[in-house]
């Protein structure tokens, strides 16, 4: 019998038997490896889940990210005119006016709720209706707002055209004012702002002749703000004076009665100056007072202030006792011409 050379070390050497043992021990953990798998740095987990949600597709609901608000952007509001235009698909497009409850209504997807979102939210809006109706696969949706009425600027007050005007485009208060025809005569030169949803907080704002002051003055307004042109303390002289009228106060208020008839071009030569009388408005109505404007023009009393919305009636020495100075008034005060006291 042929006899093989004995290459194995005798197994009774310890020795050998331990270093056998650690051997197989490396070669069954090498086994157990997988030879596929990618030699990743332990720091390149955290980064697969990132990756794999680059990749989902937009319009997964899990990938839905929410703009943050921007108080002074436009939003559609009912009643607004939106012109929409899905490219390549003619039918589709066209015109429409948002409804009460913030739809609108298109071919093929009946309705859309569109009030409350920009224009890009909007074409987002109707482009996921149009694949979520398996319309179109891959839509191309345009919305143009013609018309917004629901987020303008209102001008109220003492504006020659009160109304609300179209907030498209940046906008500041003088630019608005001037849109509105500019303040009218009775205007005080104080205009108070009131931003939409902080209507608590009006910002108010005089109007000054000086550049720089205006510069300042001339504030940005936002969709929705209402402006609101205040009235200026006024008060009025009728009957026999040079220029009967009403007259506007300064900015402190405080005129007398002798500044007021100054400024009025005094007494005509027909003027009955002992029966002047002065009509004031009180909690209780409209009260009569006398005024003893004969002495007032000779230097012998003391002048007397005047508050605003007072009227100060001159009869004419023609005019009879029994026309009381209430009924004079009232026929003349609205067709009174405006003046400044100063």
């Amino acid at each position: 019998m042929q006899r093989f050379p004995n290459f194995l070390p005798p197994l009774s050497n310890p020795v050998v038997v331990v270093l056998l043992i650690v051997g197989l021990l490396q070669v069954a953990l090498a086994q157990n490896s997988s030879p596929g798998q990618d030699a990743t740095h332990p720091g390149d987990v955290t980064t697969e889940p990132s990756r794999i949600a680059a990749q989902s597709p937009a319009g997964s609901s899990e990938q839905k990210i929410t703009p943050p608000a921007n108080s002074s952007a436009l939003v559609i509001g009912p009643g607004d005119e939106v012109e929409i235009t899905v490219y390549g698909t003619p039918d589709l497009s066209g015109k429409t006016r948002v409804s009460a409850d913030g739809n609108i209504s298109m071919p093929l997807i009946d309705y859309v709720r569109i009030a409350g979102l920009s224009s890009s939210e909007a074409e987002a809006a109707i482009a996921a209706k149009l694949r979520e109706n398996n319309i179109l696969n891959d839509p191309h949706v345009s919305v143009y707002v013609k018309e917004y009425n629901s987020s303008g600027i209102s001008v109220a007050g003492e504006v020659t055209r009160p109304g609300v005007y179209s907030a498209l485009g940046p906008h500041r208060l003088f630019d608005i004012l001037q849109t509105a025809g500019g303040l009218s005569e009775r205007a005080s030169g104080s205009v108070t702002i009131s931003h939409k949803g902080n209507e608590e907080n009006p910002a108010t704002v005089e109007l000054s002749k000086d550049p720089a002051e205006m510069a300042r003055s001339n504030v940005e307004l936002h969709p929705g703000d209402t402006v609101f042109a205040a009235k200026a303390a006024m008060v009025y002289v009728l009957g026999e004076v040079m220029k009967p009228g009403g007259y506007i106060l300064n900015s402190t208020g405080a005129v007398t009665l002798l500044q007021v008839m100054a400024a009025a071009g005094g007494p005509t030569h027909s003027a009955a100056v002992g029966r002047a009388r002065m009509l004031r408005r009180t909690p209780s109505g409209l009260q009569e007072l006398p005024v003893p404007l004969k002495a007032l023009l000779r230097g012998k009393t003391a002048d007397i202030p005047v508050l605003a919305e007072d009227i100060l009636f001159v009869p004419s020495s023609r005019t009879k006792a029994f026309i009381t100075a209430s009924s004079m008034v009232a026929s003349t005060t609205a067709t009174a011409a405006i003046y400044h006291v100063f």
